[in-house]
């Protein structure tokens, strides 16, 4: 099989938005609001991330700001309180910054995002450098590729390597992501295969089978 993965390069974003450490509090707010963006990494030296300043980590000021927390919440929440006091991109930022690389696939960047429950990475290269930003909404792009081209990429894919000498041509058809293969292929224990290589295909939504197995002979 010669297909391969979408990766972070394919669809993160180039210009980003960032800060320094010495960046103040109103500076982090105003770049937020005038780039619609819920997060700025954090740079220092040649552009290396070293950490991400969010709205969470923002807000803490205005949640600590009429309160008088208890000993136990003080104990619980020390870092949150010290965010709170914060006035700079270095004293408020998550460090060391979660990233990917540009080469990694999208389902890997979407595990990263799922598992530290985030919206976005800072895109580095090897060094640590920024070079971009990517986005839930951008790992998202995948299913707004053509039906034609997912059914092209499943012909030649998965139908070619596994059904190679089927008894009637397997069809593909494809709507809306939806990926239906139909057809009398000689062994149908190849479809739980063809099932997952169908769903590893970028942009397939879900696959149906109406493929059969050879025929059986009457009994004498």
């Amino acid at each position: 099989m010669h297909g391969s993965p979408h990766i972070v390069s394919d669809v993160m974003t180039h210009t980003v938005a960032a800060v320094g450490r010495g960046a103040d509090f109103k500076q982090i707010v105003q770049l937020m609001e005038q780039w619609k963006v819920s997060a700025l990494p954090v740079l220092e030296g040649e552009n290396r991330v070293v950490g991400v300043v969010s709205e969470a980590d923002l807000l803490h000021k205005e949640e600590f700001r009429d309160s008088d927390p208890d000993r136990f919440t003080q104990l619980r929440r020390l870092s949150d309180l010290g965010k709170a006091g914060a006035v700079t991109a270095g004293e408020l930022m998550t460090s060391p910054a979660l990233t990917v690389q540009a080469n990694a696939t999208l389902a890997q960047a979407a595990r990263i995002m799922a598992h530290a429950k985030v919206k976005r990475l800072p895109v580095v290269d090897d060094t640590g450098r920024l070079e971009g930003l990517v986005s839930r909404s951008d790992l998202l792009k995948v299913f707004l590729r053509d039906d034609e081209d997912i059914a092209e990429e499943v012909r030649r894919e998965v139908v070619s390597y596994l059904f190679r000498a089927p008894l009637s041509p397997v069809r593909v058809q494809v709507h809306e992501g939806v990926v239906t293969l139909a057809g009398q292929v000689r062994d149908t224990s190849l479809v739980p295969v063809a099932a997952r290589l169908v769903r590893a295909v970028e942009g397939v939504v879900d696959v149906d089978f109406e493929l059969t197995g050879p025929a059986r002979r009457p009994q004498p």
